[in-house]
C-alpha cells in the first residue's frame, strides 16, 4: 500500500515500463514453458488487462498466457489460499494433462531458467522441488525456510516465517529461503490437494500447506537457485532476487537497477524481460535539463534536475524542478521548482510548483504514507498539499 490500492500486486509498475508479473511470465517464456495461466482473485483488472494485451502467445501452437478468475467450481466461495486457489482450478491441469506443474509467485525481481530446476526435480523423481536462495538468518521470519538433509536436497524441514531456525552446516548464520517457485509431479499435486482439502485445520497454503505435507512424506526436494544460470548474466547480477512486497524492498529493488554496475541489468538481451510498449517519443530533455544514474522511459519530458531515479512513461519534469532518489510512475507531473526527495509516486500524480516531498519529514508522515526506512509513497492520482 497505497500502489495496491487499486491493483493487485503483480500489477504493480516496476523498472519504469515493467509490470512485476513480467519478471515470471519471462521467465517461464524464455524457457519454452508456454502454456501459463495466471489465477487471480482481488483487484485484477489492471493485471488482467495487461495480461491480455501484452502476452499473446501463438495460438496457432497451442501456447497461450490467460488470466483464470477464481471460478467458484466448488461451491459459493472464494479461493482460501494459495492451494485452494489451484485447487478450484484443477480443470486446466486436466484438460492439459501435463506430466509436471510449475506453481510460481508472481511478484519477484529475478532471472531464472526454470527449465534446470525441471531436469532436478526429474531426475530425482521428487513429488515437489522448491527453489531456495540463501538469506541471512536474521531475514528468516520474512521467509517460509527449507531445512535440506545430508544430502542438500532432500527437505528435512519447512518452517513458515520462523524466528530462530537453525542455521546451515556449512553457514550457520545462513538459511534457505523459499522463493515460492514449485515444480510438482502431477500426480503428487493432485493428491496433496485432495488430501489439504479435506484438513479442516489447513490454511490451504502452497508454502503453509502443501509443502510442509509433502516434507512430513519425504518427497519434497531443493533446488538451490545458486546453481542456476541464465545467458547473459554478469558476475554482478547472477543469483539475483528479490521479493519486493513491502515498500522498502521495492524502493531499494529500484535502487539496485540505476548503478553503472547494476545488481539488476535490466539490458541483458540473451534472456529479455518482455513486456507492453506504448507508442510513445523518445525522452526529451530540454530548457537545461539533465538526468544521471537513472532510469528515463519513453514520452518523458526534462526540464529540471533528476539523479538516482526510475522514471516511467509520460513523466514531466518541469524548470527549476529536483527528484532525487525517486521512483515515478506513469505520467507524474514534478511543477516548476518542486523538490521529491526519496519518494515513489504512482501514476496521475501532480506535484504543484515548489511543492516539497521528502524535505520535511514531520509534514510528510501527516501528509502521505511513510515506510519504516523512510520512504515516502503516495498511491495514484493523490493530491500534494
Amino acid at each position: 500500500m497505497p500502489l495496491t490500492t487499486d491493483r493487485a500486486k503483480p500489477a504493480v509498475t516496476f523498472g519504469g515500463t515493467y509490470r512485476l508479473v513480467d519478471f515470471v511470465l519471462s521467465n517461464l517464456v524464455n524457457a519454452d514453458i508456454l502454456r501459463i495461466c495466471v489465477l487471480t482473485q482481488y483487484k485484477s483488472h489492471s493485471l488482467d488487462r495487461h495480461i491480455t494485451t501484452t502476452w499473446r502467445m501463438s495460438s496457432l501452437l497451442g501456447n497461450y498466457v490467460t488470466p483464470v478468475p477464481a471460478q467458484q467450481r466448488l461451491g459459493p466461495r472464494w479461493y482460501l489460499g494459495s492451494a485452494d486457489a489451484i485447487l478450484q482450478s484443477l480443470n486446466l491441469i486436466y484438460d492439459e494433462r501435463p506430466e509436471y506443474v510449475a506453481v510460481f509467485g508472481a511478484d519477484h525481481v529475478y532471472r531464472m531458467d526454470p527449465r534446470q530446476m525441471l531436469a532436478q526435480h526429474i531426475e530425482n523423481g521428487a513429488g515437489v522441488t522448491v527453489a531456495g536462495i540463501r538469506v541471512p538468518r536474521a531475514e528468516s521470519s520474512s521467509f517460509g525456510v527449507i531445512s535440506p538433509g545430508s544430502d542438500g536436497q532432500t527437505v528435512e524441514r519447512f518452517l513458515e516465517k520462523p524466528a530462530d531456525p537453525p542455521g546451515l552446516p556449512d553457514d550457520p548464520e545462513t538459511v534457505y529461503a523459499s522463493m515460492g517457485n514449485y515444480i510438482f509431479t502431477t500426480k503428487a499435486l493432485i493428491e496433496a490437494l485432495q488430501r489439504d482439502a479435506e484438513d479442516r485445520n489447513s490454511v490451504h497454503d502452497m508454502g503453509g500447506s502443501i509443502l510442509p505435507q509433502l516434507t512430513d512424506r519425504g518427497e519434497a526436494q531443493l533446488y538451490d537457485f545458486s546453481a542456476n544460470h541464465v545467458p547473459g548474466e554478469t558476475n554482478r547480477d547472477r543469483g539475483y532476487w528479490r521479493d519486493v512486497g513491502t515498500l522498502d524492498a521495492y524502493y531499494d529493488a529500484h535502487m539496485d537497477l540505476i548503478a553503472e554496475r547494476p545488481a539488476f541489468n535490466l539490458f541483458n538481451r540473451s534472456w529479455p524481460i518482455y513486456t507492453h510498449s506504448n507508442q510513445l517519443s523518445p525522452a526529451r530533455f530540454n530548457a537545461g535539463g539533465m538526468a544521471s544514474e537513472s532510469i528515463i522511459s519513453a514520452g518523458c519530458l526534462i526540464r529540471g534536475q533528476v539523479t538516482r531515479s526510475v522514471l516511467s512513461p509520460g513523466v514531466v519534469v518541469d524548470p527549476g524542478a529536483v527528484v532525487q532518489g525517486a521512483v515515478l510512475h506513469d505520467n507524474v507531473r514534478i511543477g516548476r521548482g518542486a523538490v521529491v526527495r526519496g519518494a515513489v509516486l504512482d501514476k496521475n500524480v501532480e506535484v504543484p510548483p515548489g511543492a516539497t516531498i521528502g524535505v520535511n519529514p514531520d509534514r510528510d508522515s501527516e501528509l502521505y504514507t511513510v515506510s519504516k526506512g523512510g520512504v515516502i509513497a503516495l498511491g495514484k492520482g493523490q493530491l500534494v498539499s
